[in-house]
């Protein structure tokens, strides 16, 4: 059995202008790309320069912000908490109804599913927390040069925040890039998207219903279950090129599905010696009911097959 050291996550309180905002358990590593992030994914920043200094005390676990413009706390807890279906019981002030209010995205980018399950197993292999632990989830944007960034965290939606808050330091333009993920795509996590403005996710697992229903309305492809040569286009939006199922082959590809996961049989097209193994089986089961009528109509028993 191999041994794998622990994941590991810390209480980390908020301040913005000297106000206390809250604690949120997060991996410590990245933080000040994670509160570009988390900044501009709850519409408290619109851009880095809105931020003047980040200092983190890792004696006290506090990270102290500093914004140029004011701070009304009282404006921001006065809306509506909403809690997310990702790990350690996240919350944020966005409805759907408010994220339905985003702009639609616009890009002209395209990408073959090939090209990002390659991706996806890149950004597998450079994902070192994980490696070491095996219990850690990661975001990844794929540039527009094919080059990859990384980030990390023990939940799934501050892993994303850290990489949008990375493109935002890094004044990357969000409709060039592609967002892969290890988490579920909950409408949360597209709304964190959708708000930077990328038109492409990716994941190697399922999105919700209700974010292929979010995504369809704002103009967003996503791509769930990007595993070895499988892969489920959920979306119709024209940016993948689907070169995993040439014409005339078999069309088992799981395209366009509202639902949160795809059935077995539509994930992949079986290999060849499958296909001939199940051809060989079906052959042999059916002489076995033949054999079965013929005795059955003479009067006999037939015999289990």
């Amino acid at each position: 059995m191999n041994k794998k050291g622990c994941p590991e996550e810390y209480p980390i309180n908020l301040k913005l202008n000297g106000y206390e905002i809250a604690v949120f358990q997060l991996t410590n590593q990245d933080l000040e790309d994670w509160v570009y992030g988390y900044l501009y994914s709850e519409g408290l920043i619109d851009r880095a320069e809105d931020v003047v200094s980040v200092h983190f005390s890792e004696k006290t676990g506090t990270l102290d912000v500093t914004l140029c413009n004011s701070f009304d706390p009282e404006q921001m807890f006065s809306k509506k908490k909403h809690y997310t279906a990702g790990c350690g019981r996240g919350v944020t002030f966005f409805s759907m109804t408010d994220v339905k209010k985003f702009n639609r995205v616009d890009s002209d980018e395209s990408y073959s599913l090939t090209y990002l399950l390659k991706k996806r197993a890149e950004f597998a292999q450079n994902s070192p927390l994980y490696l070491e632990t095996g219990g850690m989830h990661g975001a990844c944007i794929i540039l527009e040069d094919g080059s990859i960034e990384v980030r990390e965290d023990i939940g799934r939606h501050n892993a994303v925040d850290k990489i949008i808050g990375h493109a935002i330091r890094k004044r990357l333009h969000p409709d060039r890039l592609v967002l892969l993920t290890t988490g579920r795509v909950s409408y949360e996590m597209l709304s964190k998207a959708a708000k930077f403005g990328i038109a492409v996710i990716g994941s190697r697992t399922a999105a919700t219903k209700q974010a292929v229903q979010l995504a369809r309305f704002l103009n967003i492809e996503v791509v769930g279950y990007l595993r070895g040569k499988m892969a489920s286009i959920y979306t119709s939006a024209g940016r993948i090129n689907d070169d995993l199922n040439p014409p005339g082959g078999y069309n088992l590809h799981f395209e366009y599905c509202p639902a949160p996961a795809p059935s077995p049989s539509s994930r992949f097209v079986p290999p060849d010696e499958v296909k001939e193994r199940l051809h060989r089986s079906a052959l042999q089961r059916l002489s076995g009911l033949t054999k079965a009528l013929a005795l059955f109509l003479k009067g006999g028993k037939p015999s289990k097959y």
